[in-house]
């Protein structure tokens, strides 16, 4: 117990630190492009006697905190669960439920709108990181992690990461960053949805059977019996540069190491640019191209993030991109309970149900946001 409270302050530690680090280099910058925006009470103006909101900017969204606490625990359970969509539920929280992204959108193409979006895209990595951080290391301990195979992810990654945050921040207005972040959510979405359809499944029978293996013998211990899950998880057979071979409940599977250098980099590249994770796109690459069961996915997405987020996060410090650190903060801890909820309960989860719970929120993100983005049109409300 105390070896896993020292992983969480640790982690914690780490991102409150980056959350401080970017709101001291930004504070300065958000005044400069605040004092120089139209005065006025309408949408793209600033009214100086208006109450301070988000960045202490006047006439910004007031979060309330305990909103933002119960959604950041949705956040932390959702990415520790199935290795995806902490960035992505992180950035709807931060662009609809908190109000944030239509008073950037409000400021048009100017310098206050794309720093606005970089800060809800930093926003969003920190808690990937946080969330990636703390399920990674419970998945370890469960054995459900494939370690060359996230580390070949993360290395490719960190190229990825650096040139995409640096070419795109404070280039990027709200409508491009919402239209494209929609784009690809949805395009994931309908992917995996073919993958459910029995043509799609054809073609994963390892990874069905090892998932089938492991959804009996976690029943058998719900059921009381004494089964040891550790035992059965993953174990490397051999290792090679050519060829890594690994087995999960009896099942072996195999990859070239060279494949997920290079998807971690085209990856990493656009989860940068959208200001997430990026595991709504690993766990698929996972699942299909290496074909690993959901249950491996997930713990091997989350310790490829915390990679790429370390990489993403670190350059838009540089850049002097802005967060809200009280915000962020109250987040953090949300995302801590959360992230402690998902791998205990997710286990008890069949491995369809969690995909088929990726695919909706694919699908319902991604229309919603593509139509906003692109077309200024509302189709959710």
């Amino acid at each position: 117990m105390a070896l896993k409270l020292y992983k969480v302050l640790f982690a914690v530690g780490a991102a409150a630190v980056l959350a401080l680090a970017a709101g001291t280099a930004g504070a300065e910058t958000i005044s400069e492009l605040v004092a120089g925006m139209p005065q006025g009470m309408g949408p793209g103006n600033i009214d100086p006697a208006a109450p301070l909101g988000y960045l202490g900017i006047p006439g910004a969204p007031q979060i309330n905190l305990l909103l933002a606490f119960g959604w950041s625990v949705w956040v932390g359970w959702i990415f520790s669960s199935v290795g995806a969509f902490g960035g992505v539920m992180a950035a709807v929280g931060h662009i609809s439920i908190f109000g944030l992204g239509a008073y950037a959108g409000s400021f048009q193409k100017s310098p206050l709108n794309k720093s606005l979006t970089d800060s809800i895209r930093m926003s969003n990595q920190i808690l990937a990181l946080l969330s990636g951080v703390i399920s990674s290391a419970t998945y370890i301990a469960q054995r459900r992690v494939v370690l060359p195979l996230a580390v070949a992810l993360g290395l490719g990654s960190i190229l990825g990461s650096y040139l995409s945050t640096s070419l795109s921040a404070g280039k990027v207005s709200f409508a491009q960053y919402q239209g494209y972040f929609g784009f690809f959510v949805l395009l994931l979405g309908a992917y995996l949805f073919y993958e459910t359809t029995p043509t799609g499944l054809a073609r994963k029978q390892k990874s069905t059977a090892a998932a089938k293996a492991f959804e009996e013998a976690t029943q058998r211990l719900r059921n009381g019996e004494c089964v040891d899950l550790k035992c059965n998880g993953v174990a490397i057979v051999s290792f090679s540069f050519k060829r890594v071979e690994f087995t999960f409940f009896g099942v072996q599977f195999g990859f070239n190491p060279l494949l997920p250098l290079l998807g971690g980099f085209a990856i990493s590249a656009v989860a940068a640019f959208l200001g997430v994770g990026g595991g709504f796109m690993l766990v698929p690459f996972l699942t299909s191209v290496s074909g690993l069961p959901m249950h491996l996915a997930a713990g091997t997405s989350a310790l490829a993030v915390v990679i790429s987020m370390i990489t993403s996060i670190i350059i838009f410090v540089s850049k002097g991109t802005a967060v809200d650190g009280l915000l962020v903060g109250v987040e953090m801890a949300g995302v801590v309970v959360g992230s402690f909820i998902g791998p205990r309960t997710a286990r008890f989860i069949k491995d369809i149900w969690l995909k088929r719970l990726f695919i909706f929120m694919s699908l319902y993100v991604g229309v919603d946001y593509l139509l906003r983005g692109f077309f200024k049109i509302k189709l959710l409300g």
